[in-house]
């Protein structure tokens, strides 16, 4: 038994490398000899999957409180899991395949030049040094990150460790950021707002703000594993025909009855799967908003739900928070350069035009055009890849909506999951039957389009 030759009380600092994270370390013990075995009993504590699944749902609670729409939240889940991934494959070439050579424009990761680097702690710090650059709120990093160093330090990770690590994954993120910065997305920030036609077919801003059309150049962001943003694009939707008895009147007429008479139950799947990252209450002359997850953040937490159930390791996990993101990111594309070809009008506006001007849907109606449903593509997307990674019957219960305020709910199979998102934005009131059904097969090609070329775990 080895003995402690002395005891050094002393202050640590710990000064990450580009964080303003700073904090004491209160005693420090030193031990001589043969204590290398001790101070190994951190490598299985950091691998513990819990890390990645707290740095995810601190990225997630940031997007929340910053309001990123949807499709620019599912950017800010990519990149930033593509570091982490990556790191993970390089550490393990014998079940990972690199994205490199895989996706549009990424070069292998440069490799790390200090031995001490544990690639599981890298993985960590790319992940929320990338994360910060790309939201707001980098304060909330910031002290989410102080946290993270001093469990660290409790669980007696060695400074060297620690620091070799975070400039590793450091590097890492700075080069997954300059992959990101060629993908349009800063660009088309300077592209003009849609400019509102003045037909009855075409999309117009709805109540209770009429706010701007979000993200119209969406299109133009460079995709992941698609060929094009129009690769999948659904069948033309119905012509513009409010002739009583027309098709398209039919599928109108459907979505004022569905509201004028929900059920219970259709009231709470609705609710369930609003995921509108902002939705504004109108009192009087007051006004107030409520910040809830987004669609793609909802799926995200249906993956921590499953990766917790399947107790998938360190790894695994980031395997398929990284299948899933690149999903989400290539269906949002999908949808969006359909949305904003087809322009099509939302059942709001001609109800109240032509129906009922008191007439409202039970959910707030997005800013942007009706057809396709996002819901239904991006939740086509995600179900069929945690599909091919969890199987077909795998039932789970999802909580990710207990956070804000709304009961958990059970479902057999993802694929059951996602069709429940995507009827619930009929029930909701902001849909066509035709924009959730052609929704749901384009974004189940886009799931199988990524399973097919994107390969990560190697058989």
């Amino acid at each position: 038994m080895e003995q402690f030759t002395r005891i050094k009380i002393q202050n640590i600092v710990i000064k990450s490398m580009g964080f303003k994270t700073f904090f004491v370390v209160g005693v420090l013990f030193t031990m001589t000899n043969c204590n290398t075995e001790m101070n190994r009993d951190y490598i299985e504590k950091i691998q513990d999957p819990e890390f990645f699944q707290a740095s995810m749902q601190n990225l997630t609670d940031i997007i929340v409180h910053d309001i990123f729409s949807p499709p620019v939240a599912s950017r800010v889940y990519l990149y930033p899991t593509i570091a982490a991934y990556e790191i993970m494959a390089r550490k393990y070439p014998e079940k990972y395949h690199s994205l490199s050579g895989q996706v549009k424009e990424l070069n292998p990761i440069p490799e790390p030049s200090n031995e001490n680097v544990d690639s599981h702690l890298a993985s960590l710090f790319a992940f929320n040094t990338l994360g910060k650059v790309l939201i707001f709120s980098e304060n909330k990093m910031e002290q989410f990150e102080e946290s993270l160093l001093k469990q660290l330090v409790e669980l007696k990770v060695p400074n060297k460790v620690i620091q070799a690590s975070e400039i590793y994954g450091k590097e890492v993120a700075s080069f997954i950021k300059e992959w990101a910065s060629k993908d349009m997305y800063n660009q088309t920030r300077t592209y003009p707002k849609y400019t509102i036609k003045e037909e009855d077919r075409f999309w117009k801003p709805t109540p209770p703000d009429y706010m701007d059309g979000i993200e119209p150049h969406w299109k133009e962001i460079r995709t992941i594993v698609l060929d094009s943003s129009n690769q999948f694009s659904p069948k033309d939707p119905l012509p513009f025909d409010l002739t009583e008895g027309s098709p398209f009147q039919k599928q109108l007429m459907q979505v004022f009855n569905v509201i004028n008479n929900l059920t219970e139950e259709e009231t709470e799947i609705a609710k369930f799967w609003d995921c509108n990252p902002y939705v504004t209450h109108h009192r009087g002359h007051a006004m107030f908003a409520t910040k809830k997850i987004t669609p793609g953040g909802h799926w995200i937490g249906i993956t921590a739900v499953a990766t917790r159930k399947a107790k998938s390791t360190f790894d695994e996990t980031i395997n398929a928070y990284l299948n899933v993101s690149v999903g989400l990111f290539d269906a949002f594309i999908s949808c969006w350069d359909e949305k904003w070809n087809t322009l099509v009008v939302r059942p709001e506006t001609l109800i109240n035009q032509y129906y009922d001007e008191e007439w409202f849907p039970l959910l707030q109606t997005p800013p942007f055009p009706e057809y396709t449903s996002g819901h239904s593509v991006i939740s086509g997307a995600a179900a069929v890849i945690l599909t091919d990674i969890f199987g077909d019957n795998f039932d789970f219960v999802d909580t990710t909506e207990v956070a804000y305020g709304l009961p958990e709910r059970s479902y057999t199979s993802f694929i059951h999951a996602s069709e429940e998102a995507a009827i619930s934005r009929l029930y909701g009131g902001i849909h066509y039957m035709m924009a959730i059904e052609e929704g749901v097969k384009q974004g189940r090609a886009v799931g199988n389009k990524v399973i097919e070329r994107l390969e990560t775990l190697k058989k």
